[in-house]
């Protein structure tokens, strides 16, 4: 496996593994895949990442920011994916890292990811890469009739805003 910076030819293996993520009901509050240019218009361009093997995208990550406000200009929303047949093999916390690794060469002082409680391998991929559970955010959103959780973790990078 090899993770690369993620390019516009990954787009439509990224997506298809997004829209798996969908699927599950356990990942997002998105209902379907945007286009890439969305997604593209959506994510920090200097953060993305894609996890490799014989040119087939195994998994990928990226940032969001959180807001336009200058203040929150070091803070970004994680997001991490891998394909169904590819969990359970260290491909989401390589991902993870080498996105913390970036963020902090980007400046990115806090990373935040928003997590259904359900999903607990992510939400131990991201305690394993230094995450905290800040918090639960009750019935923050539903997903057709039925009020959603979610987790709000957050990691402080020890290197940049110190």
């Amino acid at each position: 496996m090899t993770i690369l910076p993620m390019t516009a030819t990954h787009g439509p293996q990224v997506l298809a593994i997004y829209e798996a993520g969908i699927s599950t009901g356990n990942a997002t509050f998105q209902t379907a895949a945007p286009s890439w240019e969305e997604w593209d218009q959506s994510h920090l361009k200097n953060c993305r990442l894609v996890a490799t093997e014989d040119n087939r995208v195994l998994g990928w990550a990226a940032l969001t920011p959180v807001s336009s406000r200058c203040v929150y200009a070091g803070v970004a929303e994680v997001s991490v994916y891998v394909a169904p047949d590819a969990q359970g093999k260290g491909i989401g916390k390589a991902l993870l890292q080498t996105l913390i690794e970036q963020s902090e060469e980007n400046k990115l002082w806090t990373l935040q990811a928003g997590i259904f409680p359900e999903n607990t391998g992510s939400i131990k991929i991201h305690e394993a890469c230094g995450f905290r559970i800040v918090g639960r955010r009750e019935r923050i959103g539903k997903m057709g009739d039925t009020w959603r959780d979610t987790l709000l973790l957050e990691r402080r990078s020890k290197k940049v805003g110190v």
